[in-house]
């Protein structure tokens, strides 16, 4: 279960094709450490700003902003202006635990005889794929800094990584997932 959320958009007058919740506000959101997509009730006369980190956790006097988790959503659920909004949260979550992506650069294994979990990275190929493996028996990785400096062919891992959450959110990928919770 997700403890923390990022505000992808705010509807204050609630969904406009939703007449059942029409009157009610929703806040469209990304969980922290899952990936999931996730629709919240705001608390009463709240004020909720885009990118805004929210706890949506189970202890209930911790949640100063959301009342509660309605449900989880598809990418396609999201407003445009969530989506608009999606690469920018997720640039912010990736670089604010860094160290849980270096990991995966660190520790990625095969998927098959024929196929690397590092390749499943956009932008990723046979032959970077091939480079990151021969620097981290050398050493591993401590930063996206030093994966950059250390293999030539990465020009910003951050973004691949972006790159890949926001195809796994649009079910681009149902059979491998790296980042998102099934």
């Amino acid at each position: 279960m997700e403890e923390y959320a990022y505000v992808l958009d705010y509807l204050p007058q609630g969904r406009p094709d939703d007449r059942s919740y029409r009157s009610s506000p929703v806040v469209l959101a990304i969980g922290e450490t899952e990936f999931k997509l996730l629709e919240l009730i705001p608390k009463p006369n709240e004020i909720i700003t885009v990118g805004e980190k929210v706890y949506i956790g189970k202890n209930p006097e911790m949640r100063k902003k959301i009342l509660s988790v309605r449900r989880r959503i598809m990418y396609k659920d999201l407003t445009s202006a969530a989506q608009s909004e999606l690469p920018y949260v997720l640039e912010d979550i990736v670089s604010k635990q860094e160290g849980r992506f270096i990991e995966f650069f660190n520790k990625a294994e095969p998927i098959n005889a024929r196929l690397h979990s590092l390749e499943l990275l956009p932008g990723l190929g046979n032959k970077t794929m091939w480079a990151i493996l021969e620097e981290r028996k050398k050493k591993p990785f401590s930063s996206f800094a030093d994966l950059q400096e250390r293999v030539k062919s990465i020009h910003n891992p951050q973004k691949m990584i972006v790159n890949r959450i926001i195809d796994e959110l649009k079910d681009r990928f149902e059979k491998y997932k790296l980042f998102v919770a099934k």
